[in-house]
Parts: structure tokens; C-alpha cells; sequence
């Protein structure tokens, strides 16, 4: 019997069970208290292959493990419930201060962690938030939410990825050139999670003057500073429960970073002018067009935070690499510019929409929307030609430096799908061989060939 357990709904007055796993007898009492008083089963436990016995025979709403077990590691079993329980959500504890192993876990598909001495308000927090995942839907309704519009397999492998990364309260670092949807993409992943009815709190980073920034992203206090005349709360507080999405994260300055990073790690914020630490629960999404590892390099980004945020990179594709996807995509936004216009959708004519795939948009979907609201406004018909699109010519856009860049990427990525096509035809499609005949690991190769939206 295959140990894919199928996860029914739970019955109606059937309690919810949670299997802890730790070995020490004192740390499995005090979680199997805390979580009576939540209402809730526990099922303690002491080694992995206690665990894989109990998983095997029954089925839980939750995991909790310890990082360190006398038979073996907690990703061990971390691993083990993302191959034969995929929607069951584990939480690791962790030794105070070990942030690799943090990481290590969220990395590998842990939902959440909590560092001893374990805070009984941040377990009953987290347990909470794993409680109130949404289970997931087979027929992929979203249930009237936004959607990530598009068939082309990058961004297929974009859409499966923000499934994924919206069941684990893992930081998530979005990456793509500028309008490409790095906050569309931020905004499905906390709707499509636990913090989905708490606040979504969009920052610009490189908006807010560098005097301001500790107070905006911590709050103060009355008489902090001239003209604290109030307490107030920060971007931290206003978030608190739910997500926190720090857009041209790379425009913070190094002091702030510091700050930055010792709230993720913490979990408390300090107001100005404040004696005492406040307990935050917030998710961090953080997003950039810039490369924070060549940022990092130039020790313009801290390297302790690069690690932090980027626990998983999820990169937006630009548009010319999903030129299929543009005929949807103009028909969808001529739509909704029409209604709010109140006027009847256009139609694209054949030769709008070819001059529409052969376009480089530099500027991504932000471009194309602009280009069709322009359209709209001056078209003088009920239809849309490719002379009412009034297109930059293609050939003056390659002496643009970001065009330039644009093109040699492109080139870039051709060369790097032909080598990955070549050494697989070589290894008779056997991923590992073609790795070794590439020079790189089979981990490499596999992110590689979802960037560059290869199938598997």
C-alpha cells in the first residue's frame, strides 16, 4: 500500500490531531498541554521512526518536530511529509540562534519554524496559522481571486511554484525586470494561504527618505523626536498577522538592513523612543529588479540578509519570453479598460496582434497595458489595427542599454536551453548524466531548466 495518504475532509466534530516529535519528555508535555488547551489531539512521539509509523497509520492537521532526533534529522522527516503527505503543513523547532538550520527547513518545504525556549504565543500562533491553510482545490479555482494569466510553460512553472510556496510561511524573494507582475505575484501567494484574511501591506523601499525609515518600518513613541506627538505604529504592526511585501527591497540602506534583519530573525520589533520589544508575526515577501547577489558582491547588500530573504526566489518571466501568452493576455486588458471606459471591447485586428508578439516590451505587461489604454483612447473605430498601437520600431530599441541587455540576455538564455537540450540528447534524457556533462549539479541543472521554462 502506498504511503500517498488521501487527506478527506474531516468529519464534522472530529477533532484535530497534531504528532509531535521530539525527544526530549519535557519539551512533548509541555506541547501536548499548550495544544489541549487549543482544543486539539496530539500524538507525542520521540524518534523518525516513531513518526513514520504514526504517519503511516493515521492521519494529522499538523507536525511538529524537533531539529535534532536520536535516530536522525528533522528534514529527514521534513522530506518524508513532502513526498508522501504533500499537504500536511510541519513545523521544526529549532536551537535558539541557529538560523542555517531555519533556513535548512523552510528550504526543504517546512512550513514554519520556532526557536527554543519555545514561546507558547508564538506556537499557538503558528499552530493557528497551519490550522487555516486552505486545502487545496483540484480544479485549480482560485474561488474569484486574480489569477496569473497565460499558458506558456514559464508561466506555468511561475503558477505552480506560488501553489506551492503559498502553503509554507517561508520569505519569498520575487525576481524580473520592472512590470513583469512581481506584485501580482506577491499578492497571490498570501491569497492563496493562511494569512489570506489579514492585512497585505505593499512598501516601496526606495520611496521613504533614509531619515525616515526606522520609524515607518517600526512605529514610535510619543516624544521620540520633534514632532512625535503620537504613538504610531509601523509597516511591521500594520502587518502583524499577516504579509509584508518590501518592494526595490535592494534601494534599503545598509543601515537599515541590519535593523531588517534582526526583526526577521527575532520576530520583534522596538519602536523609537520605546524600552521593550513587541512580538511581530509577519510573513516577508520582498521583491527587486536588480541582482542582490552582484549586490552583495559589491557589499552594497548585506550577505546575512541576501540569506534570509531569499530562502525561495520565485522570477517573473518578461513577456518576450511568453509571446504566446500575448493574445490572451491584450484581450484581457482591452476587456477590463473597455468596462471601465464603459465601452464595448474592441477587437484586435490580425495585424495588431502579430506586430503585438513581434514586439520586445521592454517595459513587460506594464507596457503592454499602457500601449492598448493609449490605443483605446485614440482608435478611431470599433476595432484596433497595428497602426493605432503606434509600436517604438523594433530596430531603434536595440540602442537602448536596457534593450542591449535585453537582446544579449536572450541570446544568453538560447545558448544556455541549446547546451541543456544538447547534453541531455547525449545522456538519453537522463537529468544526472547531463549534469555531470554540463560541469554542474543535478540541483543546478533542474533550476536551470525551470527558468529557462524547459517542461519537465
Amino acid at each position: 500500500m502506498s504511503l500517498k495518504n488521501e487527506r478527506r475532509p474531516r468529519g464534522r466534530g472530529e477533532a484535530r490531531r497534531v504528532l509531535v516529535v521530539d525527544d526530549e519528555a519535557d519539551i512533548r508535555e509541555l506541547l501536548d498541554l499548550t495544544l489541549a488547551r487549543m482544543g486539539l489531539l496530539a500524538d507525542c512521539v520521540g524518534s523518525l521512526a516513531e513518526a513514520r509509523r504514526m504517519l503511516a497509520s493515521q492521519r494529522y492537521q499538523l507536525c511538529l518536530t524537533d531539529m535534532r532526533l536520536p535516530d536522525g534529522e528533522g528534514l529527514e522527516l521534513v522530506r518524508h511529509i513532502a513526498d508522501t503527505v504533500a499537504d500536511l503543513p510541519v513545523a521544526v523547532i529549532t536551537a535558539h540562534g541557529s538560523a542555517e538550520n531555519a533556513v535548512s527547513a523552510l528550504k526543504a518545504g517546512a512550513f514554519d519554524y520556532i526557536a527554543k525556549p519555545v514561546s507558547l504565543d508564538q506556537l499557538r500562533g503558528m499552530v493557528k496559522l497551519a490550522l487555516e491553510l486552505p486545502h487545496p482545490d483540484p480544479t485549480g479555482d482560485t474561488g474569484g481571486q486574480s489569477r496569473l494569466l497565460g499558458e506558456s510553460p514559464a508561466i506555468e512553472q511561475v503558477r505552480n511554484l506560488i501553489d506551492r510556496v503559498a502553503r509554507s510561511q517561508a520569505p519569498v524573494h520575487v525576481t524580473g525586470e520592472s512590470g513583469s507582475g512581481k506584485e501580482l505575484a506577491a499578492r497571490l501567494i498570501h491569497s492563496l494561504g493562511a494569512r489570506r484574511d489579514r492585512a497585505f501591506v505593499p512598501v516601496n523601499c526606495g520611496a521613504i527618505p533614509e531619515n525616515l525609515m526606522e520609524s515607518e518600518f517600526f512605529g514610535y513613541r510619543k516624544g521620540a523626536f520633534t514632532g512625535a506627538s503620537d504613538d504610531r505604529e509601523g509597516f511591521f504592526h500594520v502587518a502583524d498577522g499577516g504579509t509584508l511585501f518590501l518592494d526595490e527591497v535592494a534601494e534599503l540602506p545598509l543601515t537599515m538592513q541590519v535593523k531588517l534583519l534582526r526583526v526577521i530573525q527575532e520576530k520583534r520589533v522596538r519602536k523609537v523612543g520605546a524600552t521593550s520589544e513587541e512580538v511581530v508575526d509577519v510573513r516577508v515577501i520582498c521583491a527587486t529588479h536588480q541582482d542582490l547577489k552582484l549586490l552583495v558582491e559589491q557589499g552594497r547588500f548585506r550577505q546575512d540578509l541576501f540569506y534570509r530573504l531569499n530562502v525561495i526566489e520565485l522570477r517573473m518571466p518578461a513577456l518576450r519570453e511568453c509571446r504566446e501568452d500575448i493574445p490572451m493576455l491584450a484581450r484581457h486588458i482591452l476587456d477590463r479598460l473597455a468596462r471601465a471606459a464603459d465601452l464595448p471591447p474592441p477587437l484586435l485586428t490580425a495585424p495588431a496582434l502579430g506586430a503585438l508578439q513581434g514586439y520586445p516590451f521592454p517595459g513587460n505587461v506594464r507596457e503592454l497595458e499602457n500601449i492598448l489604454e493609449r490605443a483605446l483612447a485614440l482608435m478611431a473605430d470599433d476595432c484596433i489595427d497595428a497602426v493605432d498601437l503606434n509600436l517604438a520600431p523594433v530596430q531603434l530599441l536595440g540602442t537602448g542599454a536596457g534593450s542591449a541587455a535585453s537582446c544579449l540576455q536572450d541570446h544568453l538564455d538560447h545558448v544556455e536551453r541549446q547546451a541543456i537540450l544538447d547534453a541531455l540528447k547525449q545522456s538519453n534524457n537522463n537529468r544526472t548524466a547531463a549534469a555531470r556533462l554540463l560541469g554542474v549539479t543535478f540541483r543546478s541543472l533542474r533550476y536551470r531548466m525551470a527558468r529557462l521554462g524547459m517542461n519537465e
